[in-house]
């Protein structure tokens, strides 16, 4: 059997690199997106059962910060019923 060439080992290397590289980078992304949808099922959680001074605030903050957060209209109609005033004109209990 003959010897790889050290050209053709730097070559097998630079796949495996790349391979775990990619790899990495996929369970990176997989972690921000789990990290995401945990702080957003919180924040959904205190919307719906909080009732700290937080929980109560929460919504004019959402107000205020959303819209100038979600630039794209699809992302703003789902969150409409959180952008919203509330229907007694103050703020929400």
């Amino acid at each position: 059997m003959a010897r790889k060439t050290i050209e053709q080992r730097l070559a097998e290397l630079d796949a495996q690199r790349a391979t775990l590289k990619a790899r990495l980078s996929k369970q990176e992304r997989a972690r921000d997106t789990r990290r995401k949808v945990l702080l957003g099922a919180l924040v959904l959680h205190r919307l719906e059962h909080g009732r700290d001074e937080i929980s109560r605030s929460l919504p004019d903050w959402l107000r205020r910060e959303l819209p100038g957060f979600l630039t794209r209209e699809m992302d703003k109609e789902l969150f409409a019923d959180l952008i919203k005033p509330p229907a007694d004109g103050g703020t929400a209990s």
